[in-house]
């Protein structure tokens, strides 16, 4: 009865309202900006479905989110197949604005408030010093991930360090005292060999059976499948691939790393025209969400792709990762997979650019090359510079390469990333704070605070955990402070 008064009241709310209101106000929806998107956002904050500090005056994933939750809360649409769903309208301006409305969100939300998940990979090209680096703390992570082993193009699976020998066994042993999962990653990156087998069913099949027996014969607590650069075409052969092995592991855990999925105001700025393909993606969320007990997204990586905040922030600019890209991507991933199942993944490591300013048309980055913590603070001491937090809230700095021979890092300097990035880009940047109109050398890693907001970002958002990528001995050594 108490919620037929609360419906009844609400609907003589929205006939009392003159049609002149509706035409007043403008219909807003993603990627809109102005005063009235401020004035909604506030609303949204009051009644609990906006954190605090969104209430930017522009309406992006985070604002959508909340829309819809509100709108599914209070019956007026649902699904995608309703109309206006996500979408400010008059019937939602009215219900939102009305003086009656007291209505709690539900907890999906709502921040959780279980504990994070930390958990992280180790990578087979440093396993000395990865392993070594993560026993000490092997009590604060949730799970390690292995990175070992790949895929041949013929569909079988290669082994890249020799899990079964030091210091992978003694590892294993420990983590295993300490009730930590062992999770090793299968990774594989070539998309027209990833196709070529799960479009076939015996392949498909024969790799499905082959996973679960390494699983079992090695006694691991699950599997972490990495499949990346896979075509659209693939999309439906890789859900019926997760779902065969999903049934296969039994009690073992199925992880699934995906690459980064951004939203499409991000991707194409306003006016532009939207490919028709634009979301003709490879990897299915909502199966994945059938299928996967843990879905880590790579967000990281980011560089220049991300044409909105390019815009934005201040040059230079070319983050391994912003928060609020990141944001954007859970945004996008939470629509379709349950947020307890949601790991954003998060580097410790950078990149150096080439960075040429072009007059009138912004700055061309070049990347050179992915670093570990010493190069950049090598750099910097020997050029008397103290680096400072950048646009993106990392950590970085600027300077001529006059002043030093740039060489590629080597030896314990050098690093590998899972993802690509793009190598020559031209970006329109909002100002600069650097005084050099010739080109110069940029620096920009994550650091012990970057990932510090990312943490705080995954409370905030409500998601299952934090995964690091990756422990090798060469990240911020204050990281182990910020994951607890």
């Amino acid at each position: 009865m108490k919620n037929f008064l609360a419906i009844s009241t609400l609907t003589l709310s929205l006939l009392l309202l003159s049609p002149s209101v509706f035409a007043a106000d403008r219909i807003l929806s993603l990627g809109m900006s102005g005063k009235d998107v401020i004035a909604m956002q506030n609303e949204l904050v009051a009644k609990g479905y906006l954190a605090a500090g969104k209430n930017t005056g522009y309406f992006g994933a985070l604002t959508q989110a909340a829309i819809k939750q509100f709108q599914c809360d209070q019956g007026i649409a649902c699904s995608a197949k309703a109309g206006g769903y996500g979408v400010y309208g008059p019937r939602t301006r009215a219900v939102l604005l009305s003086t009656n409305s007291t209505f709690t969100p539900t907890t999906s939300t709502v921040s959780s408030k279980q504990p994070l998940e930390f958990s992280g990979w180790i990578p087979y090209w440093r396993a000395a010093t990865g392993t070594l680096d993560v026993l000490p703390h092997l009590s604060q992570l949730t799970s390690v991930m292995p990175f070992t082993y790949t895929m041949k193009n013929d569909g079988t699976i290669f082994d890249a360090s020799g899990m079964s020998e030091e210091p992978w066994k003694s590892f294993i042993a420990e983590a295993k005292k300490k009730k930590v999962r062992v999770i090793p990653t299968i990774m594989w990156g070539n998309g027209d060999a990833i196709h070529a087998t799960l479009s076939n069913t015996p392949k498909r099949i024969a790799l499905e059976d082959a996973i679960a027996k390494l699983v079992k014969d090695n006694n691991f607590d699950g599997i972490d499948i990495d499949f990346e650069a896979k075509k659209h075409e693939t999309i439906n052969y890789f859900s019926t691939f997760l779902k065969g092995l999903y049934q296969r592991m039994g009690k073992k855990w199925v992880y699934c790393t995906v690459e980064a999925r951004m939203p499409l105001y991000d991707r194409y700025l306003p006016g532009a025209k939207i490919p028709a393909d634009a979301q003709d993606f490879a990897n299915d969320y909502k199966e994945m969400n059938k299928y996967c007990d843990r879905i880590e997204i790579m967000a990281y990586d980011q560089g220049v792709i991300d044409l909105r905040l390019n815009k934005e922030r201040t040059a230079p600019y070319a983050p391994v990762s912003d928060p609020a890209w990141v944001e954007g991507l859970v945004a996008v991933a939470s629509e379709s997979i349950n947020k307890n199942k949601i790991i954003i993944g998060v580097p410790t490591y950078g990149y150096e650019y080439e960075v040429t300013p072009i007059e009138g048309d912004g700055y061309k980055y070049k990347v050179l090359w992915p670093f570990n913590l010493k190069y950049a603070t090598d750099i910097a001491a020997k050029l008397n510079i103290t680096p400072t937090r950048t646009s993106a809230n990392e950590i970085g700095f600027s300077y001529d390469p006059a002043l030093l021979e740039a060489v590629a890092p080597t030896g314990g300097d050098s690093t590998q990333t899972q993802q690509g990035i793009a190598t020559t880009t031209i970006v329109d940047n909002a100002t600069s704070t650097n005084g050099l109109r010739k080109p110069f050398n940029f620096l920009s890693w994550s650091d012990a605070q970057a990932i510090a907001d990312k943490v705080a970002l995954a409370r905030r958002l409500g998601v299952r955990g934090v995964a690091v990528f990756k422990f090798d001995g060469g990240e911020d050594p204050k990281i182990w402070e910020v994951l607890k």
